[in-house]
């Protein structure tokens, strides 16, 4: 939720609303849910409020209000960037989408961008850049000349592939990442791009972007954020030359009666069998995996694997 967001524009509203998240920040869901309500009486056009209200009455056990909630933030909000939709099919208000919003995406982490890191390796244990970067290690080449970091972040990836390539490439969809990630000087080239598109439509390859460039593409917790992985395995076999790796992290779905499923983390994990024969199915030749814990979750530990690929020269 973006700090524009947080006002109502509504004095008292936004006051009751203030009440409301001291009562949540203490456990009382459905105190926080009445007041809430209140507020939205006085606001009733403001998204992000029917948004905290779904949060609040979905804590509280509330089902059936939080979908009513949920469903009048994507009436206000024709983009969802507060990923109400993903809420509704966790509740199992609709079905899974592929992909999530990309506005939501966006967003999440242009809002997250200042925080990322603190967050993510002092407060939640993160393991997967050096994890991934030591697989690369073991499985593929000591130098590369060329690495492109998919959804590279703040560069996390980049400064442990900074040693050892030559050129690399960072894109991500959130401008504020990109921002921190070049305030690290490690990267010869950044940009904006969309990873759920398809290789053109990325604008990773063009007339000054060539394809078969590359011989390492790396996308360390990028995935996760992505249902359908399709999308991205094609981007990286087109821009990968014959004989390049792929390697890449996802979150471990040990249930292999689905390909893909969205979490109540809000993102998604992947089974092994549907990331192999993806792989398969773009030319790539499985190197090797490793099963870890990729980070804390809520004082949970959350599962997840890391692939390493060749791609194979066309027959």
């Amino acid at each position: 939720m973006t700090a524009i967001d947080l006002t109502s524009g509504d004095l008292i509203a936004d006051r009751r609303a203030d009440y409301a998240r001291m009562l949540a920040s203490g456990g009382d869901m459905e105190a926080a849910a009445e007041l809430m309500e209140q507020a939205l009486e006085l606001a009733p056009g403001w998204a992000a409020g029917w948004f905290l209200l779904g949060d609040y009455r979905e804590k509280a056990g509330l089902k059936e209000p939080a979908i009513a909630a949920y469903r009048q933030v994507l009436t206000l909000s024709k983009d969802d960037i507060f990923g109400a939709g993903l809420k509704l099919s966790i509740l199992g208000d609709r079905a899974q989408p592929a992909t999530p919003p990309v506005a939501y995406v966006e967003q999440l982490f242009d809002d997250y961008a200042d925080r990322f890191e603190t967050a993510l390796v002092e407060k939640l244990d993160y393991k997967v850049p050096g994890r991934l970067a030591a697989l690369i290690a073991d499985k593929g080449r000591a130098i590369y000349a060329r690495a492109i970091d998919l959804g590279c972040g703040t560069g996390l990836m980049g400064v442990e592939l900074s040693g050892r390539v030559e050129h690399l490439e960072g894109y991500d969809l959130s401008a504020n990442m990109l921002a921190k990630a070049e305030d690290k000087g490690i990267y010869h080239h950044l940009d904006q791009a969309d990873l759920s598109l398809g290789p053109r439509e990325a604008r990773l390859i063009g007339p000054e972007l060539a394809a078969g460039r590359a011989d390492l593409v790396a996308a360390a917790d990028v995935l996760m954020y992505l249902g359908d992985l399709e999308p991205v395995l094609a981007l990286s076999a087109a821009l990968l030359a014959d004989g390049g790796h792929v390697a890449f992290s996802v979150e471990h779905l040990m249930d292999a009666r689905d390909d893909f499923r969205l979490q109540p983390s809000l993102r998604y994990a992947h089974s092994p069998a549907y990331i192999e024969r993806l792989l398969a199915a773009h030319g790539f030749t499985l190197l090797g995996s490793e099963k870890l814990v990729i980070r804390m979750d809520g004082g949970v530990p959350v599962n997840g694997i890391l692939f390493i690929a060749e791609k194979r020269p066309a027959a």
